[in-house]
């Protein structure tokens, strides 16, 4: 082993008793890379500066794992150590155990990164749709860890750590492969109850809830159904999809928003479409963002196969939602800033 011969005369530390016997005792496991790396490096101060820690911390575990064993492992010889014949059998034997236990920790650790995903998704979205949805995924995948950030803000994968980021709009993606990934369906929504107090054209008395996030607001909507004549009326402008849809639920007025994040409100009939007579507008709204090179992960892969597939289902049940409302769709044309 590295410049350390057997054979010599003068003993390094003194003679533990017992030295004759054979060695068949379980090593001190925690003493063992101190031996594996002195006999290595042939000298206690290098083995301790590999180490760091003190030459006289690794003279201590030399001994203890020599009284340990019942046998010698070093001799000086002037000032170079040497192996017994027992110290290189050891020394051989510690040498492989020891690289196969790091290779084993740096597997263990390939393994857990494969089943790590660290994930962004847009605030509403993640609460009304991913939310509800990821339970099928971590049932399916019960090993896995998972982290989910929940911000507006749209990730920078170059200083920060995440692999995927689910992010709502069409533009502001340059550098990053975007997955399309649903379609919004957007119509106006209110309480049955709300609706009902409405008299004449509902939209001409109604108040109108908006929320600037969103990508079709009222005037998209009017604009692209040409109603013109509509007569002013109180509105409120909320910052988030979830906090306008509650007013809605609550009965304060028409919220335009989309099936995307209201199919359960629809579903459970607490909001019904306003105008079934004019058809939702359809338009690309979520995608799935990360720089290319990330797509040869295993957590990418896999989470972006599920929720694709989660998102035809969605898609599925939004044109059932439609056409128990007696409703159509259709694209829509949206101005888009960059």
């Amino acid at each position: 082993m590295g410049g350390i011969a057997p054979h010599a005369h003068h003993d390094i530390l003194d003679e533990p008793k017992g030295h004759r016997q054979i060695m068949t005792r379980t090593p001190n496991l925690t003493a063992l890379p101190y031996f594996e790396a002195t006999a290595r490096r042939g000298s206690l101060t290098r083995a301790a500066e590999e180490l760091s820690v003190s030459p006289s911390a690794v003279s201590q575990q030399i001994r203890t794992l020599e009284q340990n064993l019942g046998v010698k492992l070093f001799r000086r010889t002037g000032r170079n150590l040497s192996l017994t014949l027992d110290g290189e059998m050891l020394a051989q034997t510690a040498s492989t155990a020891l690289r196969m236990l790091t290779d084993a920790q740096s597997s263990l650790g390939r393994t857990r990164s494969a089943r790590r995903l660290n994930l962004r998704v847009s605030p509403s979205f993640g609460v009304r749709w991913l939310g509800p949805r990821l339970s099928d995924f971590l049932t399916r995948h019960p090993d896995w860890d998972l982290r989910v950030d929940a911000a507006p803000d749209p990730t920078d994968f170059d200083r920060e750590v995440m692999d995927l980021d689910i992010r709502y709009g069409l533009a502001g993606w340059s550098g990053l492969h975007a997955e399309p990934l649903l379609d919004d369906c957007v119509l106006p929504l209110a309480s049955p109850t709300y609706l009902a107090s409405l008299s004449g054209d509902p939209l001409q008395t109604a108040r109108l809830i908006d929320t600037p996030r969103t990508l079709c607001q009222w005037d998209d909507w009017l604009l692209h159904h040409r109603i013109t004549d509509r007569t002013q009326r109180g509105t409120v402008l909320m910052d988030r999809s979830s906090m306008a849809l509650q007013l809605a639920v609550d009965g304060a007025g028409v919220v335009l928003e989309s099936l995307t994040l209201a199919a359960n409100e629809v579903a459970e009939g607490r909001l019904v479409p306003v105008t079934p007579h004019l058809p939702a507008l359809r338009y690309p709204a979520y995608q799935a963002l990360c720089p290319a090179r990330f797509l040869a992960r295993r957590p990418v892969r896999v989470f972006l196969d599920w929720v694709m597939d989660q998102a035809a289902a969605h898609t599925a049940s939004v044109d059932d939602l439609l056409s128990a409302h007696h409703m159509t769709s259709e694209p829509a044309v949206l101005r888009i800033s960059e």
